[in-house]
């Protein structure tokens, strides 16, 4: 199935399209933007042509429609924020108090946090009482919360760090770098160590994922050769797999390869399960792969899908997770071959924005940098696993976070990439500015923390309350057998 992007980076997707845009061309039979009903964009099902859409209106200053096309992309795509305060603003600009503070109010509930006290796009509505009030309220919301901090950092330099792995026996970490597509054994001080590095003998890229199988002595290795990779050889563009380690000596003991075809694609997330299951997830082209009979076979593969993220498989070995950034956390039941939606209330917590992915204690464990506030969210879930019954903030809005990505559980605590440098580099795999490139910290975060403590209830209360319905982002999945090999 041909999957299409339609867009990963919601956070940012409106501000850059909005800046960027040019009048759109129209086609000599399609349809006059500026002409367009309410019914006609509410009938448009593509994001991407919504955003042009709505970058068109902005420009030529057309708040009705420009209205119409973001109270269509935040029914596409719920869980962005970005989305939601810029609809806001357009009610605001129009002298709409009651929408505009409708939406203001149901993102606090959210647990959203913004700076908007000074936004001049607010000014027609910011002489109320109500105002002040949500205006403290956002930025309470953006106040520093929970106990964790920084362990250790890793050197500065070109590395692009975008993995974490964790050796119990060893009682060691390791770190992947994209750069050089090698893995570092990391010492107590954040120190490195060579452990792996690419050559004729293993054919490693750039790695962007780890995973442990501690049990069976393994490190499994995902790697891409992307242009961010330093030994990037064009005739290798589009070439990925999971390569097999010894854990203990980083001896090359198997390599699963995708077929090349040309087309671009990143294998950015593994998950191993308790009983050596594992999966990887193409987050360019939106697929799931199972590494099954000594391939790697397609198992996800939906075209309501944006961008995979992160992957977590639970304690019993029956279910996988995964962290769409746009649509959320969804579900798969491996023995039946299903997709699932997580059943919760959309109107008290937000799930997009996620990359890190964690099971824990029969919790899941998610890092939203997409997320305003940035935090680290403790999910605690129904006996069948496909209800969260509560949220628990873990760590939010910390200072060292810049842009928290993924990482590694060891015992009871987190310790994930809290600053990731991706973003200093440009779309052709070269450093922006090579001064502006720090040191990666990474952060610890107690999974225990508070629990005991509530936290937020994510069920409706009754059927007499309205609520945000649950929209249904994904219920078939193609092949879907479980997968009994361990990768041989």
């Amino acid at each position: 199935m041909k999957i299409k992007r339609i867009l990963g980076a919601v956070a940012l997707a409106l501000a850059v399209t909005l800046a960027q845009a040019q009048q759109p061309q129209q086609q000599a039979s399609g349809p006059d933007p500026r002409a367009l009903t309410e019914q006609q964009i509410r009938d448009t099902q593509v994001p991407s042509a919504l955003y042009r859409l709505a970058a068109y209106y902005k420009q030529s200053g057309d708040l009705t429609r420009l209205e119409w096309a973001l109270q269509r992309l935040t029914v596409l795509l719920p869980n962005s924020g970005e989305l939601k305060l810029a609809l806001a603003s357009v009610y605001a600009q129009q002298g709409d108090t009651r929408n505009t503070y409708d939406i203001l109010l149901r993102m606090q509930m959210q647990g959203y946090g913004y700076d908007i006290g000074n936004n001049p796009a607010f000014a027609k509505v910011a002489n109320t009482k109500v105002w002040t009030t949500i205006v403290n309220n956002f930025d309470a919301a953006m106040k520093p919360f929970g106990e964790g901090k920084v362990a250790f950092s890793l050197p500065k330099g070109d590395y692009l760090f975008e993995s974490l792995a964790y050796d119990p026996k060893r009682k060691a970490f390791l770190a992947g770098s994209v750069r050089e597509g090698k893995v570092y054994l990391v010492g107590k001080d954040g120190s490195l160590k060579d452990f792996i590095a690419p050559g004729a003998d293993n054919g490693l890229w750039g790695v962007y994922a780890m995973a442990v199988d501690a049990a069976n002595d393994a490190l499994y290795v995902a790697s891409t050769s992307s242009v961010y990779f330093k030994g990037f050889k064009q005739d290798d563009f589009g070439k990925a797999g999971v390569f097999k380690f010894r854990l203990s000596s980083g001896k090359l003991l198997n390599k699963y390869l995708l077929a090349p075809d040309s087309q671009p694609r990143t294998l950015s997330s593994l998950a191993v399960g308790t009983s050596g299951q594992v999966f990887a997830a193409d987050g360019v082209r939106n697929v799931i792969y199972r590494l099954d009979g000594g391939a790697l076979k397609p198992m996800v593969e939906n075209p309501r899908l944006t961008s995979i993220r992160g992957l977590a498989v639970s304690g019993d070995g029956k279910r996988l997770y995964f962290a769409d950034y746009s649509l959320g956390v969804l579900g798969v039941d491996l023995g039946a071959g299903k997709g699932f939606d997580l059943d919760y209330a959309p109107d008290k917590l937000v799930l997009g924005g996620v990359d890190g992915l964690y099971w824990y204690d029969d919790t899941l464990v998610v890092v939203e940098n997409g997320m305003s506030p940035r935090r680290v969210m403790r999910l605690k879930l129904d006996k069948d696993g496909h209800k969260i019954e509560s949220a628990m903030p873990i760590d939010v809005a910390n200072a060292a976070f810049g842009v928290p990505t993924y990482g590694a559980v060891d015992g009871d605590a987190l310790y994930f990439i809290a600053n990731s440098q991706k973003n200093e580099y440009d779309t052709y795999g070269v450093v922006k500015d090579a001064s502006k490139l720090e040191a990666v910290r990474v952060f610890r975060s107690d999974l225990r923390f508070a629990w005991n403590e509530p936290g937020i209830r994510t069920q409706h209360a009754t059927k007499t309350v309205p609520t945000l319905p649950v929209p249904k982002l994904f219920e078939n999945v193609e092949g879907g057998v479980e997968s009994t090999a361990s990768g041989g």
